[in-house]
Parts: C-alpha cells; sequence; structure tokens
C-alpha cells in the first residue's frame, strides 16, 4: 500500500449510527464509485484524491471514491497518471458500483453526477 494510500485510509464519508439522523429529509448531491482494489484502482484514487472535494476511502479489498455534484473522471488524465492506457472501457470494467447518474459524455470523459437535475443535458 502506498503512502497515499495509508494517509487516505483514515478518512471516509461513512458516519457512525449514532451520528445519523434517519428522520432528516434533507437530499444528498454526492456521488461516488467503488472499484476492486487493483493497480488500475489504485492509480485512479490517488489521482482523484488530489482534488479536495474528492474523498477517498481505502478498504480491504475495495477503494471507494466519493465526491460532491459531480465527479468528471477523464481517461487521457488517468492515462498520463498510470504510465499505460486507460480507456473508459477499462474504467467501467474496474468500477463494481457506483452512485449518483452515470454519463459517458465520449470516448475521454465519464462523469458521475450527484444532483439528477444537473444530469438533464446529457439525456
Amino acid at each position: 500500500m502506498s503512502s497515499t494510500a495509508r494517509n487516505s485510509s483514515h478518512q471516509n464519508i461513512f458516519k457512525s449510527m449514532e451520528n445519523i439522523d434517519l428522520s432528516s429529509r434533507e437530499v444528498s448531491h454526492q456521488c461516488g464509485v467503488t472499484m476492486n482494489d487493483s493497480v488500475e484502482a489504485r492509480a485512479i484514487a490517488e489521482f482523484m484524491g488530489q482534488d479536495p472535494k474528492v474523498t477517498v476511502t481505502y478498504n480491504p479489498a475495495t477503494i471507494r471514491i466519493d465526491g460532491e455534484g459531480k465527479l468528471i473522471f477523464r481517461m487521457d488524465e488517468i492515462t498520463e497518471f498510470l504510465g499505460r492506457e486507460m480507456t473508459a472501457e477499462t474504467f467501467e470494467v474496474n468500477t463494481s458500483t457506483h452512485y449518483g447518474r452515470m454519463v459517458r459524455i465520449d470516448d475521454d470523459t465519464v462523469i458521475l453526477f450527484g444532483d439528477m437535475n444537473e444530469v438533464m443535458e446529457y439525456i
């Protein structure tokens, strides 16, 4: 595990049950992906984790990448960071699950939207 992964594993978006208000009607605009732990997933997590608005959580077998509003995954930037080609197809294969609306804009860009109204321009 890299030092970035080790240091980042102390932060996460999860709350304990005692801190959850089940009566709240507040709508979350969070979105995110869960990826099986792999070389590609770690590179994507480290790259996306450079954004202070992104939270990366390392679990024993998975990595979560969470954000508020939207997460933009640009394959050309991830390719450069990883040192080998990352395609949208490979990204989707590495993504075991996601929440929010996932839209593939083109061959290079995948966006996850937490605000369903914002995604309407792409539908």
